[in-house]
């Protein structure tokens, strides 16, 4: 056969000339020169970026007869023979087919050999990583010290694969993918040489179909040649590789701005019977919202884009587009996406995405941040008012409060005021002590050796109405009681947060109907026992001051004493 593929044909046979890879070829460029390269490389990268070829490359440096040279003159007898395989002492192997512990014996057995037609035999190992356990074991030894005359270079699209201890024993070198614009380069380059036209859009739409491989890109342009008949056209590329053009997909976007359903699902139809991809078609709309986000976020950043060349059409239409439902329709079509890529009828799943962008509502984020400003200032409204309360309720006298009005009617009609409803049940700190110690000061042993005489109902009540309710309430005790208020002391904090939060209401109507209408409140057990000591405490030194003014007022007087011995304390009334 004579023809040859253009990628072959335009392999690089230099250095200089493997594209978008500057920071490998200087250094090996600059290794050559000073006679100091290493006995073992591993090259490592995506396909098509010029890992194989690099290390023919390396291998005819290192055994031109003009070394030390920083590339190869391709012109010696070394050259030209390891060029048309002529020489022996530069072994390729594919480990993908050759993973065995047997072939890599092979080489160990023979790598001692002298090599035959040039200076250093050259062992390049292709797909490194598809070797067996075993073989690497078995390469370790020979890769750690080999014979002065040989090189191994290693080459793998999977570096994470290969042990530690191989890439430890080698000098690894990681290609990376080759930009738009040196594909781009590259091909104008190849096509000029072959005589061959191309419209410059038609070599960018190879460059994004080929996703940074040199190879792939060479390909695709080698058929795009075959297909047209003349001028490389945008049509001629998008038929062979599956896509469609920027016009298709403004169109399709367009519709769902639009809510057009019919228009969107009738472009989805029209794409699949052309012989179009499914999912190849999600993935450019999913690149044109991104690269639409990509322009509205950063316009400066117009050679990142991948799908689309920024023009009038897409100026209007990204400016029309919200920046909030471009994330959402983004993140939509990804999960369409994932579910497209094991369907069976991926179209079904294309369909769905379009119809329900198409009928989910837009969310504008003008209208979003007004709302949240509303609420911010509501909560600031409502912060003000609780604090202005809380004031309230810290003054000793309220400022309306009649100073003629004696200690006990003020205590009176404290003690006569409900308490406020706005306060939770299960609130700690100051409002939560003052509370309990109300209900202290008005609570008798009646009272809760009544709720604890039926507390057994209340728990089968609660039981018969939720069982998980029954378990959480079962470490709480009645520990004090007013008549209208039952306090519950729990040991485990998380069961008073279940049963104040969640059961509540339960817990309240199981102590109605068991005969008992209390208002419930929580407390954790170690709380409950520092505010009943402190209550006691206050107490007592109530009591000691009271009697201390009272014996002070009847002592110094011993008429009154006296009178008070023979009349008693009721009959005796004491005029200044």
């Amino acid at each position: 056969m004579s023809y040859k593929a253009l990628y072959r044909v335009w392999r690089p046979q230099k250095l200089e000339d493997v594209a978008g890879q500057h920071h490998i070829t200087q250094t090996l460029q600059n290794a050559l020169g000073k006679e100091k390269f290493s006995h073992a490389y591993l090259f490592s990268g995506p396909r098509g970026t010029g890992k194989t070829s690099a290390a023919k490359i390396l291998a005819k440096a290192i055994n031109c007869e003009h070394a030390p040279v920083q590339e190869p003159c391709n012109e010696c007898t070394a050259c030209r023979g390891i060029d048309d395989g002529s020489v022996v002492d530069i072994i390729e192997i594919d480990a993908a087919s050759n993973n065995g512990v047997d072939e890599i014996r092979y080489i160990r057995d023979n790598v001692i050999a002298a090599p035959r037609d040039v200076r250093y035999k050259v062992y390049i190992i292709d797909e490194v990583h598809m070797l067996s356990t075993g073989a690497f074991n078995a390469l370790l030894k020979t890769l750690e010290e080999p014979p002065k005359h040989a090189v191994f270079i290693l080459a793998t699209t999977e570096p994470h694969k290969i042990p530690l201890t191989i890439v430890s024993r080698c000098q690894r070198f990681d290609f990376k993918q080759i930009t738009s614009k040196d594909l781009v380069d590259r091909m104008a380059f190849v096509l000029k040489e072959e005589g061959i036209e191309a419209e410059e859009e038609a070599l960018h739409l190879i460059a994004r179909a080929a996703e940074g491989g040199m190879r792939d890109a060479l390909s695709l342009l080698d058929q795009a040649v075959s297909f047209s008949e003349g001028t490389i056209s945008p049509d001629d590329v998008l038929a062979i590789t599956g896509s469609v053009s920027q016009q298709f997909l403004t169109k399709v976007v367009q519709a769902l701005k639009d809510k057009d359903t019919p228009s969107a699902l009738e472009a989805a139809d029209q794409m699949i019977r052309e012989g179009k991809d499914p999912l190849q078609f999600m993935g450019d709309i999913i690149y044109y919202f991104r690269d639409m986000l990509l322009y509205q976020t950063a316009p400066g950043l117009n050679e990142m884009m991948d799908r689309v060349t920024v023009d009038e059409t897409f100026e209007e239409l990204a400016q029309k587009m919200d920046t909030a439902r471009l994330y959402e329709v983004i993140n939509q079509l990804n999960q369409y996406h994932q579910e497209m890529k094991g369907a069976s009828h991926p179209k079904i799943f294309l369909e769905m995405a379009l119809i329900n962008i198409c009928h989910t509502k837009e969310i504008s984020s003008a209208p979003q941040q007004t709302a949240d400003s509303s609420a911010i200032q509501s909560l600031k409204e409502k912060i003000s008012n609780l604090e202005k309360q809380l004031q309230a309720v810290k003054t000793p006298a309220a400022a309306g409060t009649d100073p003629g009005k004696s200690d006990a009617e003020s205590s009176r009609q404290e003690a006569g005021r409900p308490a406020p409803g706005s306060i939770s049940a299960s609130a700690s700190g100051r409002g939560m002590d003052g509370r309990i110690k109300q209900l202290l000061s008005h609570a008798t042993k009646q009272d809760l050796q009544a709720v604890t005489s039926e507390w057994s109902n209340v728990m089968k009540e609660v039981k018969q109405q939720s069982v998980p309710g029954h378990a959480w309430l079962s470490d709480a005790k009645p520990v004090v009681s007013d008549g209208n208020t039952v306090l519950l002391a729990f040991q485990n904090e998380m069961h008073r947060s279940m049963v104040d939060t969640k059961f509540r209401p339960l817990v309240e109507s199981a102590m109605q109907a068991a005969g008992r209408p209390l208002q419930l409140l929580t407390i954790q057990s170690a709380q409950w026992e520092k505010i009943k000591e402190e209550f006691k405490q206050q107490h007592k030194e109530k009591d000691e001051e009271e009697h201390s003014e009272s014996g002070q007022e009847n002592e110094g007087d011993p008429i009154v004493d006296e009178a008070v011995k023979l009349f008693g304390s009721d009959l005796v009334e004491v005029e200044e």
